[in-house]
């Protein structure tokens, strides 16, 4: 069983164990995400972040960094971190926000990095993993938890060596 969907019912865990056993796993994805987004750079990375931040949370704190990150790995379930860097300025505490995108994530369909980035943008105006957390990130992207799912998904095929996005 994948520990990227360890909280989800018996009976979805069984139909992705059967597709994974049939070897179909990364098949299924694959017809679902055709395409892989074409963002490469931490400046295209910094510009797609930055767009959605301007539609969606225009008066939350300014981004300073956004940069894929080789160091962040999935084995630690992470996928992308959100932190604020408190600096002192002579008698000013200044706060920098930055992102960090897992370089894993260079290579998968847009869909799926948007998912990522939303989920840590919503992180701007919502700290904690809460019910207002979750509205905030549906409110920026509808499909947002069938997206999630998709990519714990994409992570149980590559972990089964079945990943259709190399």
């Amino acid at each position: 069983m994948s520990q990227y969907l360890a909280h989800y019912p018996e009976q979805v865990r069984a139909q992705v164990d059967t597709l994974l056993a049939a070897g179909k796993l990364g098949q299924v994805l694959a017809r679902r995400y055709p395409d892989c987004h074409d963002i490469r750079s931490d400046k295209a990375l910094y510009d797609y972040t930055l767009a959605l931040k301007n539609t969606f949370l225009k008066r939350s704190e300014p981004l300073a960094k956004v940069c894929f990150d080789d160091k962040i790995s999935l084995k630690q379930q992470a996928l992308g971190l959100h932190t604020t860097i408190s600096r002192i300025q002579g008698n000013k505490l200044k706060a920098k926000r930055e992102i960090r995108i897992s370089s894993r994530l260079k290579s998968v369909p847009e869909p799926l990095l948007r998912m990522v980035v939303i989920h840590e943008l919503a992180h701007l105006k919502e700290r904690d993993h809460n019910k207002a957390f979750y509205q905030l990130c549906c409110h920026m992207d509808g499909d947002y938890h069938q997206l999630e799912f998709d990519l714990r998904l994409l992570l149980t095929a590559i972990d089964a060596g079945q990943s259709p996005f190399a």
